[in-house]
């Protein structure tokens, strides 16, 4: 995995092999990114990594200037590789920590500029992800947040969505609040 813009970019990014996880393309990641910056800065922003597997884009993010990156994963061994890969990079904004997405969106009390989720294809409880973050009101008010999945889920009649873009068989669904 590459590393594909900032003080980081063309750096490559070796995960071990047995993690479970499905790392989001390069094609989708870059349009991912592009789509992002024509929506926000990410310089200085607070961000949160949703079942970030291998922190691909926490990685991304950190590079790009974002000030705070937390990372949320359910498997020991992937939030292992997310906090040494930001102390082998001397990323300092980068904090990896093992826990289930629910429970950790019920303890967040502070705002985020982009979160992004990357749940398993095939979960039951990925619609449920927009629902719990808006509940909890963590997005910040002029924020982003961004749910990857798969081509049979389907977000649109969610509240607060915007739009569903594709690349391939990566889905990206974008929501925001409402204005």
């Amino acid at each position: 995995m590459r590393i594909i813009s900032g003080t980081l970019g063309g750096r490559f990014i070796n995960p071990p092999q047995g993690l479970p996880v499905r790392p989001t393309t390069d094609l989708a990641k870059t349009a991912l990114f592009n789509m992002l910056a024509s929506r926000m800065d990410l310089m200085g922003a607070q961000v949160l990594d949703l079942c970030c597997g291998t922190g691909n884009i926490s990685i991304e993010c950190a590079s790009r200037g974002a000030e705070k990156v937390t990372a949320v994963d359910a498997h020991f061994n992937c939030v292992k590789f997310v906090n040494s890969t930001a102390q082998s990079l001397n990323i300092k904004g980068v904090q990896a920590f093992k826990s289930d997405v629910f429970k950790f969106i019920e303890t967040q009390n502070s705002f985020y500029d982009f979160i992004f989720a990357d749940p398993p294809y095939d979960v039951s409880w990925i619609a449920q992800i927009s629902e719990a973050i808006f509940k909890q009101n963590i997005l910040a008010p002029k924020g982003i947040l961004i749910i990857e999945h798969g081509s049979k889920t389907q977000l649109a009649g969610l509240k607060n969505f915007v739009e569903q873009r594709s690349y391939g068989n990566v889905n990206f669904s974008i929501f925001r609040h409402h204005e």
